[in-house]
């Protein structure tokens, strides 16, 4: 018998129909298996599932299936036996979605990342990550617990990966969820920039419809609508058999990339008074393929504004 559906955190039940991908990933999943297995009719989840998650539920198998595909890769797995442990009836079928997804056929992408694995020295960031995605977004609010940092020193990204991986109190994450219950899961990492001066609070915080469930000790922050460049950070190792620490780099890496090597030629320039974010959701919690996503406002160069153009919505 199916669940009533008024009044559910459906963002738990996403996480928990997640955690049931994950584990099926080799598998022949269907949607109606998912569906049967959350509880819900099949017309129900998809249509809860796509609300959560901004994507169809095997749209989103096939994502996951396909970052997974990229570190097999380069853990030097042949390609028709990974086109075919993930599902894919071919290898050419396989190596069409997966540039389509990566912009690199299979065994490119296995020679850049071999690179990367044999000599991170001189690893090189813009070799690997993809050309970001050009969105707008309402306002929103955001609230949480931060840390103080100094923003003007250029290192706050690498001072807050440290905390939040370091951090040996309270579960501050589970904390957040379990006060302020959000009604989507993902956290929000932004600088909340100081008054006169150069040190700021990082926040991170997980979205809220209002401030009303909002503890004595924790922050909160009102993001103005914008539009953003999306960069999604190259999949990482980050679970205790790889190298956890490598996700912090790459995320250094990439707001490296992003202000010294994309902007210049990118016919963009940053949106001042607006506010760059991290977003962190089920793909950062130290798998092999981890990844994150930073936003970073923007707007046209005066010189390559073109009249009625709009971006993704």
């Amino acid at each position: 018998m199916e669940r009533p559906v008024e009044h559910l955190n459906y963002s738990r039940e996403i996480e928990r129909s997640i955690d049931y991908i994950e584990e099926h990933l080799r598998d022949n999943l269907t949607a109606e298996e998912i569906a049967s297995q959350a509880g819900y009719s099949l017309y129900h989840f998809c249509r809860m599932f796509s609300q959560c998650r901004k994507m169809p539920v095997m749209e989103y198998v096939r994502s996951r299936r396909l970052s997974l595909a990229a570190v097999e890769l380069f853990n030097g797995r042949r390609i028709t036996d990974i086109a075919l442990e993930y599902g894919f009836e071919t290898p050419g079928g396989f190596a069409k979605a997966f540039r389509k997804a990566f912009g690199y056929s299979p065994s490119q992408y296995a020679a850049r990342m071999d690179g990367y694995l044999r000599d991170r020295s001189v690893y090189e960031i813009r070799d690997y990550i993809r050309e970001p995605v050009i969105v707008n977004k309402p306002a929103f609010k955001v609230a949480g617990y931060g840390i103080e940092t100094d923003v003007e020193a250029g290192n706050y990204t690498q001072d807050v990966a440290s905390f939040w991986y370091y951090y040996e109190g309270d579960n501050l994450e589970n904390k957040m969820y379990a006060l302020l219950n959000p009604p989507k899961h993902g956290e929000v990492g932004l600088c909340v920039p100081a008054e006169g001066g150069g040190n700021a609070v990082y926040l991170l915080g997980v979205i809220v419809e209002d401030f009303s469930l909002v503890a004595e000790d924790m922050l909160t922050a009102v993001v103005p609508a914008a539009q953003y460049a999306v960069f999604t950070t190259p999949p990482v190792d980050a679970t205790d058999e790889g190298d956890p620490e490598a996700f912090a780099q790459v995320v250094k890496s990439t707001w490296r990339y992003i202000f010294e090597d994309w902007f210049p030629g990118s016919g963009y320039e940053h949106a001042e008074g607006k506010l760059n974010f991290e977003f962190y959701d089920e793909r950062c919690h130290a798998r092999v393929d981890t990844v994150m996503e930073i936003y970073v406002p923007v707007i046209e160069r005066r010189e390559n504004r073109t009249p009625g153009a709009k971006a993704v919505r």
